[in-house]
């Protein structure tokens, strides 16, 4: 190997080793011990663990991919109205078949950060920059900006953007002659696989190239005319074949059983604030969860900017070094759009404040399909474009002179290591009852019977009874659970949390909640034991620690009889009909 290639082949290890060596830093409290801990965000934690489970039964036991039937039996759950992540959960089945969910979501994490950005950096550095350091400040921001760690921190799925850059880069492609059907191939293909790795994110995409698109043709309009014939068919070739790819499980999302529309929240929960752009974060070394909290207020996991004072600075300083492209100039757009976008109806400039006038964006909160989208999402395409003019400005300076070069990197450095990342914090999950632990279930439980665990599981709940179920890669069927699902259908089709309620959850809510029966003018014991057969209940557990739990083992046993207990938890089997 000749001594260029060699040191070209030397950089590359490097890179991709810094990458991964930084996502294990960053998830090493996760990695500590992945069943027993869980994630800021611990109830999406949970829900991963779940498709986890589910990815490794549609490799090992033959689930369908697109709607899965031990989760909210005997209704099931339409996987392709929720973030099932089947491009992840599918190929990582593997590693959840010998090593658990827990590993495998540990997993999906990791490789969504350093994944991410060795994807953006292979982009980069082959095709569109000469300077291997250029292309590696593009790939740590584009896979490891504050937005994305702030997602890592319990939805992984929107920090896995390692589809994008090839997307990107085979729409770049479209223009060039000869691609037509190879070109469009390709991207509709790509398209395919990131639908399933996550919708959300590539609307994202969408929205951004398009604005793209437009802002570079109006002021290249001879190279749009010229280009633009073969560019659209391109495009369209690559719509026949996404569409193809994508008829049925887009019909079984959108017409399937499970279907849903809308969201259960106002999308504009937790929208962008203007001080949260040039924040630090609370996973930086320099930034505080106090003053994260002060600058934006909502979400942990929606903190989509925080890009720090220095970082904002070099945005502009980069964007001033590309101002004659003309593709940079358009990006630049873009990414101020999906911004502005991100702040939802009204610019505020902190969690408390509202200031100036309404945004001029806010009707996209009423257009089919964005409708869907949370606000401050739109910011992660802002983050990505970011990245991108930062590299393409330090490949422009890295034909400069030395002492031109210094100010620009000096401005780097200094804007980037603020932001070094800290872990991302977990916290203890409880532990695994024996009962579920050392498999005595299986004597309580026959055929397609379920295991009905207390709390039953929901978002008001939390996750433990659907975390023990996933981390038993459901080899017994649960009832209910925390997706998103229609609030009680057929009648009302709006997207929701939680299952249709039922006379039992609602006893057992306010049991758990208040330790008090609900006014009820049906009979208790009939009215629960119909339920449990609605759910075809092998067994009732009762997990420990719940909340006034003598008052719900009472009414349990009342309707039950003796329950049984096998360590920390009390256990009824089913009575005969």
């Amino acid at each position: 190997m000749a001594p260029a290639s060699a040191r070209r082949a030397a950089g590359d290890v490097a890179a991709v080793l810094s990458y991964l060596l930084l996502a294990v830093w960053i998830m090493r409290a996760l990695w500590a011990a992945p069943a027993g801990q869980v994630l800021l965000h611990g109830d999406d934690h949970e829900f991963f663990l779940a498709m986890m489970a589910h990815g490794e039964r549609v490799v090992y036991h033959g689930e369908t991919p697109f709607y899965f039937t031990r989760l909210n039996v005997p209704t099931g759950v339409n996987m392709m109205a929720n973030t099932s992540v089947l491009a992840i959960s599918i190929p990582l089945a593997p590693f959840t078949h010998a090593l658990g969910p827990a590993v495998a979501v540990a997993l999906m994490a990791t490789g969504a950060l350093a994944g991410t950005a060795t994807a953006w950096w292979w982009v980069l550095r082959r095709h569109l920059l000469g300077s291997g350091p250029a292309a590696w400040i593009g790939g740590l921001w584009t896979g490891f900006a504050p937005g994305f760690l702030a997602h890592a921190n319990g939805q992984p799925n929107l920090a896995c953007g390692f589809v994008v850059p090839f997307i990107v880069w085979q729409v770049i492609r479209l223009r060039e002659p000869g691609r037509l059907l190879r070109g469009g191939s390709a991207l509709g293909v790509l398209i395919a696989l990131q639908a399933f790795v996550g919708e959300e994110f590539l609307l994202l995409l969408a929205i951004t190239m398009a604005l793209v698109g437009v802002a570079y043709a109006a002021t290249r309009w001879r190279e749009a005319l010229e280009a633009g014939p073969r560019f659209v068919a391109g495009l369209a070739v690559a719509a026949l074949v996404a569409g193809l790819l994508l008829a049925y499980p887009l019909y079984q999302q959108f017409r399937g059983p499970g279907h849903y529309t809308g969201l259960p929240f106002p999308v504009g929960t937790s929208p962008t604030t203007l001080r949260s752009v040039a924040a630090f974060p609370r996973s930086a070394i320099a930034g505080s969860v106090a003053r994260a909290r002060e600058a934006n207020g909502g979400s942990v996991t929606e903190e989509s900017v925080f890009w720090g004072p220095g970082a904002c600075l070099m945005i502009l300083v980069s964007i001033a070094i590309l101002w004659r492209s003309a593709a940079a100039r358009a990006a630049a757009l873009a990414g101020l759009v999906m911004l502005v976008l991100s702040f939802g109806t009204q610019f505020r400039l902190d969690r408390t404040t509202t200031t100036g006038p309404g945004s001029p964006f806010a009707f996209v909160t009423r257009v089919p399909l964005l409708d869907l989208v949370t606000t401050p999402r739109y910011a992660l395409a802002s983050t990505t474009i970011a990245g991108v003019l930062m590299a393409l400005a330090a490949d422009r300076v890295h034909s400069y002179r030395w002492f031109a070069r210094l100010p620009y990197w000096t401005g780097i450095a200094l804007a980037f290591v603020p932001l070094f990342p800290k872990p991302l914090p977990t916290s203890p999950a409880p532990p695994m009852p024996a009962f579920f632990a050392d498999g005595t279930w299986r004597s309580y439980v026959h055929g397609d019977q379920t295991v009905v665990i207390v709390p039953l599981p929901s978002m008001r709940t939390g996750g433990t009874a659907m975390r023990i179920a996933a981390l038993n890669t459901f080899a017994f069927p649960v009832p209910r659970g925390y997706f998103m699902g229609p609030r009680n259908p057929p009648a009302d089709d709006q997207g929701s949390w939680s299952p249709p309620p039922r006379f039992t959850v609602t006893v057992l809510d306010q049991l758990r909640r208040t330790g008090t029966l609900p006014p009820a003018s049906v009979d208790l014991r009939r009215t629960m034991l119909a339920d449990l057969r609605y759910w075809h209940a092998g067994v009732v557990v009762l997990l420990p620690h719940t909340s006034h739990q003598a008052a719900v083992r009472r009414v349990l046993a009342y309707v039950l009889g003796t329950p049984e207990d096998y360590g920390d938890v009390a256990v009824w089997r089913m009575p005969p009909p």
